[in-house]
C-alpha cells in the first residue's frame, strides 16, 4: 500500500483537478517530479485524454521503476500492446493469417491501431534512447546509468496511441464506445536474470510488473465508464468529463466506455460488483439473487477477493464464453434462464477473480487458473444443479431424449472435449505455452482438461483436501509477485495424504494417454479377482466401481500399475465391474471399460442403431443412420440411407456405407468405405491410414462404373503442432469395371475394365496469407506409365492484392493406348480414375459441361485439341482486379506423338467468391480469339461448385484444427 505521506499528494492533486480541469494535467506532472516517492514497488501515474473525432488517447506517464532484482538493470523493457494493431507483420497480424483471419491484414489504415512515441526522459530531464524488439508491441528503454539492485529510476514518457476498431480482438473502439484493455504501457517481468518478452496475440495473457497505479482520465461527454480498478466520482466540465482511477498492487487497468448506463454495480456481502452481463428472460431481482450466490459461493472457495471492485463485462464473457450447446440463438436454448446466466456469469467472474489476484505467468503457466477455475465450475454444478443434463430441457423431448447425448450429465463436456482433441491426436500438455497452443486446445480442451485434472484429484485424494489446497494456494499467494506452478504442486502435496506426482509429472507435463481395461475377471463367493492392463503405459491412478442392478455398491482406487497387475476385492452383490464410472478421469477409450460378472454371453455388447450421430456410449455397439441424397446428371437425385458407426469422437476403426437408389435408372448405387487410423505420434510421421473403398454410379445412361480401391497412406506434421503445413504419401490401387449400354458400344474406344496403381506425394501449407502446394503423381498400368508433377501458390502482399500461380507438367514414359482416355487434357480431364466431382462427366455440351475443376492443364476456355498423349507443360495464373474480382490467364505447351508442340493460352475475369468452393470464369482472349465477342458466349462461361456437405464444414473447422 502506499506510504501515509503519498495519500496527500494524491489528495491535494485532486483539490487541484477541481479548481481548474484545464491546468491539471501539467500541474500534476510537475508535483509528480518534484515530490520523492517512498514506494518499494512501481508506482505508475497517468494522465490520459480521449479524443472522440480521431479515436486517440493523448497519454502523460511518469512511471518509478524499482528493481526488485539481485543484478543491475542498463535496459528496462515495456509492454505496448496497442501497437499490435499497427501493420500486417506483427505477431498478431501472422496468428491471425494462421487461423485463417485475414481481418488485420486486408484493415485499412484507419482501423488500426499504433503508437507513436514524443519522449521518454529520466528525472534529470535527460533523453532516453528507445527501440522496438523488431516489429514487435515490445519498447526497450536504455538508462542513462545501471540501476543498481533496490534502486529506482523516474521514466516521464509523452505518447499518443490511435486506437484500433474493436472488430479484429473485441478491444479499441466499438462504434458506439470503447473497451480499453492493455491500451498503456506496462513494464515486462524480469525474473531469474531474464526479461519475460511477449508479444499481443490475441491471447489476454499480458504479463506485467505489479504496480500501485493512478490514472486521471479524461473522456467525452454523454459516455458511460466501467473499470476494473476503483474509481472516483465522474466530475463534468465543458467538453468532457474526468474521472481518477486507482489500482493498488494490480495489473493493468480496463476502461470501458458505453453511451447508455448499462453497468450496474452490486454491493453483496463479501465483495463489489460491477456487471452488464444480463438476460432478458431473468428477472432483475432474480439476477441479483444469483449474483450474491455467486458471490457467497467464490468467498467460502477461494477466500476475500483483494480488490476494491471486480468487473464481469459481457465483453470478457465473449472473449471467452461456455462453448458449445449454450452458443445456440437464445430462442433454442435448452437452459433454463436462472441456470443459463448463473453459469454465464459464474464462468466469468471466476476467470477474472483469478486474473486479477494471482499474479502466474499467464502465457507458460495458465493452466494453474483454468485447473481452479474449471473445478469451481464443476463443483457448482455438482451442488446446485445436480440434475442438469448436457443438452438441458431438449434432453425430454420424444426422439431426442433416447440419444446418449441426452442421457449426459452437464459436466461430463469437460471429458467430452478434452477427448475430442485427444482422439484427433492434437491435444497439447497443459505446461505447453499458450501461444504454440491449437486454437481448439488454447480456447477449449486444455481449460476443460486441467479443471478435470482437479476434479480427478478431488476423487482420488478427497473432496475436503482439494478445497483446501485451493483456499491455502489463494490465501497465501493472492496479490504475490513470483507466484509459480510449483507454489501450487507445494500446496497440493500439503494436503495430499497420498502420492501425487503423477499428476504433475504425466497428466500435467504431457500428452499421454490415459486407457485402462479390465483384461480378465474370476470370482468366488466371497472375492472377486480381477487383472488390470494399462494400455497406454500412463501410471496414473483408476477407479473400480461394482454395480449391481445399475447401481453403485463399491468403489475402489487402484495405483502403481505400469502394464498388467492383478487385484482382490470383496465380494457384494455386484454384476458388473465398471472402470471409471462416474467419468472422472479423461480416459482414452471408454468402450472396453466394463466386465460382466453373468458370464461370457452377457458381456456381448447389444447392437443400438439410432438415427443421427451421437456421442459414444460405452455400453453398446452404435450404429448411427441417416437419410442422405446425392445428385449427378445421369441417375438424378439419389435418395439413400447412411449407415456408420463415427461418433462425435473420432475412432480409429470406421466403415461408412451409402446405398442410394437411382430414380432414372431404377437400380441401386451409392458406396462403402472401411478405415483404420493408426496415429504413431504428433509430429514427423504422425499417421498411418489403412483403407477399402468401393463405389458404383452411372457416367452416361444406362451405362455403370464400379470402383474398388485398397490403399495406405501416411502423414507427416512439423513440430510445431499450429502449423498448417502437411505432407502426404499415398499408394493405391484402383480397379474400373464398366458396363455399357449397347447403344455406345461402337462410341468406347479403351477396354470397359482396367486397374491403375498410383502412388502421390504432396507437401502442402495451407495458409490463408502464403499457401503452396507441391505434389508428385506416378500412375502405372498395363497401357501406360506417367508422371506428373504440381505446384501452386498463393500469396497476399502487403498492398492487399493476391497472386495466384499454379505449375503443372506431365509426361508419359510408356504410352500405348489408342485414344484420349488416359491423356492429359488441358481444361477437362477425363477423370478415368473417378477422383473428380464431376456433375456430368460424360457431357460436351450444356451447362454440365461447363463445370471445371482445376486438374491438369487448369484451362477455362475450351480449346480444339485439348488432349496431350506424349507431355504437358501448363502455368495458370489470376490476380485480383477489386475484391473478389480478378484477372486470371493459363498458358502452356502441349505435344502429342507424331505432332509438333503446340502453344496455348486463354484469358478472361474470374469471380472468386469463396475460393475452390464457388468460382466463376468468363473467358475474354485465347488461341479461339476474342472468346467474349464470340456467338453463344453464355456456353463459354465456365463455373466452380462445391455441394458436399463434408467439404464445406471444412471451411469453418479449419481454424480450430
Amino acid at each position: 500500500m502506499p506510504s501515509t505521506r503519498a495519500e496527500p499528494l494524491v489528495q491535494t492533486f485532486n483539490r487541484i483537478a477541481l479548481i481548474n480541469h484545464r491546468t491539471f494535467p501539467g500541474i500534476f506532472m510537475l508535483i509528480l517530479m518534484v515530490c520523492p516517492t517512498l514506494w518499494s514497488q512501481h508506482q505508475n501515474e497517468i494522465v490520459a485524454t480521449l479524443d472522440g473525432p480521431t479515436n486517440q488517447i493523448r497519454i502523460r506517464q511518469h512511471f518509478t521503476y524499482v528493481n526488485q532484482s539481485s543484478q543491475g538493470l542498463s535496459t528496462l523493457y515495456f509492454n505496448d500492446w496497442n501497437h499490435a494493431y499497427s501493420n500486417k507483420n506483427t505477431a498478431l497480424a501472422k496468428r491471425f493469417g494462421e487461423e485463417f483471419n485475414r481481418s488485420l491484414h486486408l484493415a485499412k489504415d484507419r482501423e488500426r491501431g499504433h503508437t507513436t512515441i514524443k519522449t521518454i526522459v529520466d528525472n534529470n530531464y535527460a533523453g532516453l534512447d528507445w527501440k522496438r524488439r523488431g516489429n514487435t508491441d515490445i519498447i526497450a528503454v536504455k538508462l542513462n546509468q545501471i540501476l543498481k539492485p533496490g534502486e529506482s529510476v523516474k521514466l516521464f514518457f509523452t505518447y499518443t496511441i490511435k486506437l484500433p476498431e474493436a472488430k479484429f480482438t473485441g478491444y479499441g473502439h466499438t462504434g458506439n464506445g470503447y473497451n480499453l484493455k492493455d491500451w498503456y504501457l506496462t513494464p515486462a517481468v524480469f525474473t531469474n536474470g531474464d526479461w519475460e518478452l511477449y508479444d499481443n496475440m490475441n491471447l489476454d495473457d499480458l504479463y506485467t510488473d505489479i504496480t500501485d497505479t493512478r490514472i486521471n482520465f479524461t473522456f467525452p461527454n454523454l459516455l458511460y465508464v466501467a473499470s476494473n480498478y476503483r474509481m472516483s466520482v465522474v466530475s463534468n466540465f465543458p467538453g468532457g468529463q474526468h474521472v481518477q482511477l486507482f489500482g493498488d498492487k494490480r495489473k493493468s487497468c480496463e476502461i470501458i466506455l458505453t453511451i447508455d448506463e448499462r453497468f450496474t454495480k452490486h454491493i453483496t456481502g463479501h465483495l463489489n460488483i460491477t456487471t452488464d452481463i444480463e438476460s432478458n428472460k431473468y428477472e432483475e431481482i432474480a439476477q441479483g439473487i444469483s449474483i450474491n450466490n455467486i458471490s457467497q459461493f467464490l468467498y467460502e472457495n477461494l477466500g476475500e477477493y483483494p480488490h476494491d471492485n471486480l468487473l464481469v463485462s459481457e465483453y470478457d464473457y465473449n472473449r471467452s464464453p461456455l462453448y458449445g450447446i449454450s452458443q445456440l440463438p437464445s430462442f433454442i436454448r435448452p437452459y433454463e434462464e436462472r441456470f443459463q446466466f448463473e453459469m454465464k456469469f459464474l464462468k466469468t467472474a471466476i476467470r477474472n477473480y483469478l486474473k486479477e489476484s494471482l499474479y502466474l505467468n499467464p502465457r507458460k503457466e495458465r493452466w494453474v487458473n483454468d485447473a481452479i477455475g474449471y473445478y469451481l465450475m464443476i463443483k457448482f454444478v455438482e451442488e446446485h444443479y445436480p440434475d442438469q443434463k448436457l443438452i438441458g430441457k431438449l434432453s425430454r423431448i420424444w426422439g431426442l431424449k433416447n440419444f446418449h447425448l441426452a442421457q449426459m450429465d452437464f459436466n461430463e463436456q469437460y471429458a467430452l472435449f478434452s477427448m475430442l482433441s485427444a482422439r484427433k491426436n492434437i491435444d497439447q500438455a497443459l505446461t505447453t505455452s499458450n501461444d504454440s497452443l491449437i486454437k481448439f486446445n488454447e480456447k477449449i480442451a486444455n481449460g476443460y482438461k486441467a479443471g478435470l485434472g482437479m476434479s480427478y484429484l478431488s476423487a482420488y485424494l478427497g473432496k475436503r483436501e482439494i478445497d483446501s489446497t485451493v483456499l491455502n494456494f489463494y490465501k497465501n499467494y493472492k496479490q504475490k509477485q513470483g507466484v509459480s506452478s510449483q507454489d501450487f504442486r507445494k500446496t497440493i502435496e500439503k494436503y495430499a495424504d497420498k502420492d501425487v506426482d503423477w499428476f504433475f509429472d504425466e497428466y500435467v507435463s504431457t500428452d499421454k494417454k490415459i486407457d485402462f481395461k479390465i483384461k480378465k475377471i474370476q470370482k468366488s463367493e466371497d472375492s472377486i479377482t480381477f487383472t488390470l492392463k494399462n494400455k497406454r503405459g500412463t501410471n496414473v491412478p483408476i477407479s473400480v466401481f461394482g454395480l449391481a442392478n445399475d447401481s453403485v455398491v463399491s468403489q475402489y482406487w487402484f495405483s502403481g500399475i505400469d502394464t498388467t497387475r492383478s487385484f482382490t476385492i470383496p465380494r457384494n452383490s455386484e454384476d458388473r465391474l465398471v472402470l471409471n464410472y462416474d467419468q472422472k478421469i479423461p480416459e482414452f477409450n471408454q468402450r472396453d471399460n466394463w466386465k460382466t460378472l453373468n458370464g461370457w454371453l452377457s458381456s456381448n455388447k447389444k447392437l443400438k442403431f439410432q438415427f443421427f450421430k451421437d456421442t459414444e456410449d460405452p455400453y453398446y455397439n452404435q450404429v448411427f443412420y441417416v437419410p442422405i441424397a446425392n445428385f449427378n446428371l445421369y441417375d438424378g437425385i439419389t435418395p439413400g440411407l447412411r449407415l456408420y458407426n463415427k461418433t462425435f469422437l473420432e475412432r480409429q476403426f470406421q466403415y461408412d456405407i451409402s446405398p442410394t437408389y437411382s430414380f432414372l435408372e431404377r437400380t441401386l448405387v451409392g458406396k462403402v468405405g472401411f478405415r483404420y487410423r493408426k496415429y504413431h505420434q504428433k509430429t514427423g510421421l504422425y499417421v498411418t491410414n489403412y483403407s477399402f473403398s468401393a463405389s458404383t454410379s452411372h457416367f452416361q445412361e444406362n451405362s455403370r462404373f464400379t470402383t474398388i480401391t485398397p490403399a495406405v497412406s501416411f502423414g507427416w506434421r512439423p513440430n510445431d503442432l499450429r502449423s498448417n503445413r502437411r505432407q502426404n504419401l499415398l499408394f493405391r490401387y484402383r480397379s474400373v469395371y464398366r458396363s455399357i449400354d449397347e447403344s455406345l458400344v461402337g462410341e468406347l474406344d479403351t477396354d470397359p475394365d482396367y486397374g491403375v496403381m498410383n502412388v502421390r506425394f504432396t507437401d502442402v501449407d495451407n495458409n490463408i496469407l502464403n499457401y503452396s502446394l507441391w505434389s508428385i503423381d506416378a500412375q502405372h498400368s498395363s497401357e501406360f506409365t506417367k508422371l506428373a508433377l504440381e505446384l501452386e501458390y498463393r500469396k497476399l502482399f502487403q498492398s492487399n492484392r493476391q497472386l495466384n500461380l499454379r505449375f503443372y507438367a506431365g509426361k508419359f514414359l510408356r504410352n500405348k493406348t489408342q485414344s484420349n482416355f488416359f491423356s492429359f487434357a488441358l481444361d477437362r480431364p477425363t477423370d478415368y480414375m473417378f477422383d473428380l466431382a464431376y456433375l456430368g462427366r460424360s457431357e460436351d455440351s450444356g451447362l454440365y459441361s461447363q463445370q471445371v475443376i482445376i486438374a491438369e492443364g487448369g484451362f477455362k476456355s475450351k480449346l480444339e485439341n485439348p488432349f496431350a498423349n506424349d507431355w504437358i507443360a501448363t502455368t495458370n495464373a489470376s490476380t485480383n482486379i477489386w475484391r473478389w474480382i480478378e484477372a486470371y490467364g493459363d498458358l502452356g505447351f502441349i505435344k502429342n506423338k507424331g505432332d509438333n508442340t503446340r502453344f496455348v493460352y486463354d484469358s478472361g475475369i474470374r469471380l472468386n467468391l469463396v475460393t475452390d468452393y464457388f468460382e466463376l470464369y468468363f473467358p475474354v482472349y485465347s488461341n479461339r480469339g476474342w472468346e467474349i465477342a464470340q456467338d453463344n458466349y453464355g456456353e463459354r462461361i465456365r463455373f466452380i461448385v462445391t455441394i458436399s456437405p463434408r467439404t464445406l464444414t471444412g471451411l469453418f473447422t479449419r481454424k480450430w484444427f
